[in-house]
């Protein structure tokens, strides 16, 4: 039996029991072995490390046993197949069970029933549990109905195989609650899970760095930037891989249109672009408050590229007013309706209404002037000096509003040149601070109304 006649009947046998072929990095492992070549020579020919070859091959080998029911080792492997090299062992693969004795010169084939449950228990564990790296991840306590959301993300990944997923919302909307839900949902589905945050702008050889560290000794990671993208679509493609990056928009520049990366962080995009393009079996899910202008470019393109905006929870937020044991439910949809249905603000809110109000939302609503904790506040400082000045003008001049009001009521009340009105229009809409209605084929602009009472408190000095 030659090389490529074990590689078929390998890849048969894993086949029928896992449902998966082998992958390139396990073909070479094993025509090097039967070549009998040391794990430093394959490593050479295959152009991976050796200690990453090696992983492979110690996964392998314990699956060939697994399935085999016997003890197999790289020393071994061609011993036990020369045992089999006049039997008819492609059919015995897929009708049944093969047990193979390396020591004897038999081969005894199984029904499904007369598998061992051991080896078939230890398998189907092995097969069905990714390897999870969430150590950056934030503990989620609550978690509240997204049934929706997480349906379309599901059939996004699994079913359309969309390799760039931009979850977008306001900060507190929980894009980060969400993408973690997610996780549990699907992870069967998936060799490598992985979750990042891009809180401290890193730049992206230090991130590449990071995920690669996943699969390669830190000794192994090239410190060349283009090596590093190479390598790492190299595993995306032989591995299911998920990979979360969190906070997108702190790769953006403060002060300036939205989504405009800060220097240091530009070859972000030729990044995502690589991701969205290049062929392989693995999804990466960005989280922003932004929504970056090269996604929207790949977006008219590429069907394997597709955004979602994450919406208010709506009534689902009621769930938050009973964790709190706040009373007057039948003013809840109206406290929710005031604080846009955000998980964050609602919590915020809920914490002071137990706090100055005896729990009441009744008491709490009789104030005519929406009330903003000093979280709320702290959260909202956070995201207003970060948007330019023409944005901020804007902003105030919204906030002054009694009701919604056009472009062109805009462009008359402000001295803005068009450019620079449709430029931060634009910019607002990337950031998602605007409330957009169209209304007669006429586009409507507003601010929520948390927004507005910080903007006046703003303007008033606090």
């Amino acid at each position: 039996m030659n090389s490529t006649e074990v590689l078929e009947l390998v890849d048969d046998l894993i086949f029928a029991k896992t449902g998966k072929h082998l992958e390139h990095l396990q073909k070479d492992v094993l025509k090097g072995t039967i070549e009998g070549k040391a794990y430093p020579d394959i490593a050479k020919d295959s152009g991976f490390s050796e200690s990453h070859v090696k992983n492979v091959g110690q996964e392998l080998w314990n699956l060939l046993s697994l399935v085999l029911g016997e003890k197999v080792k790289k020393a071994n492997f061609r011993a036990v197949f020369r045992k089999i090299k006049s039997q008819n062992f492609s059919s015995a693969i897929i009708s049944g069970y093969c047990h193979i004795n390396p020591t004897a010169n038999n081969i005894n084939i199984f029904s499904d029933r007369e598998r061992s449950p051991t080896y078939l228990e230890n398998f189907q564990e092995s097969k069905n549990q990714p390897k999870l790296d969430l150590a950056e991840a934030p503990k989620i306590f609550n978690c509240y109905d997204r049934s929706s959301e997480l349906t379309t993300l599901e059939n996004w990944i699994l079913k359309d195989s969309s390799r760039l997923i931009t979850l977008l919302g306001i900060s507190g909307i929980g894009k980060t609650t969400l993408t973690l839900q997610l996780i549990k949902q699907i992870k069967t589905n998936f060799n490598y899970i992985i979750y990042r945050s891009l809180r401290f702008s890193p730049t992206l050889d230090v991130t590449l760095a990071k995920l690669l560290k996943i699969f390669l000794q830190e000794a192994d990671i090239s410190q060349n930037i283009e090596t590093q993208i190479s390598q790492l679509l190299n595993y995306l493609n032989q591995y299911r891989c998920l990979i979360i990056l969190d906070d997108l928009q702190m790769l953006f520049c403060s002060g300036k249109i939205a989504s405009q990366y800060q220097t240091e962080s530009e070859n972000y995009q030729i990044f995502f672009q690589l991701i969205a393009e290049m062929n392989h079996q693995s999804c990466l899910i960005l989280n922003s408050r932004e929504k970056p202008i090269e996604i929207t470019q790949l977006e008219t393109k590429n069907n394997s590229v597709r955004s979602l905006i994450l919406s208010n929870l709506g009534l689902a937020a009621k769930q938050i007013l009973q964790n709190h044991k706040l009373s007057d439910e039948e003013t809840w949809e109206n406290l929710i309706n005031i604080y846009q249905g955000n998980p964050r603000w609602i919590e915020f809110t809920a914490t002071m209404i137990q706090e100055f109000f005896d729990s009441s939302v009744a008491k709490f609503l009789q104030w005519e002037k929406v009330i903003l904790s000093e979280s709320l506040v702290a959260e909202l400082d956070k995201i207003f000096p970060r948007i330019t000045q023409n944005e901020q003008t804007i902003i105030i001049q919204l906030a002054q509003e009694n009701k919604p009001v056009t472009l062109h009521q805009i462009d008359k009340i402000l001295e803005l040149s068009t450019s620079d009105l449709l430029n931060s229009i634009q910019s607002l809409k990337r950031r998602l601070l605007l409330d957009i209605k169209q209304e007669d084929k006429t586009t409507y602009f507003s601010l929520n109304s948390v927004w507005k009472q910080y903007i006046l408190w703003t303007e008033e000095g606090r």
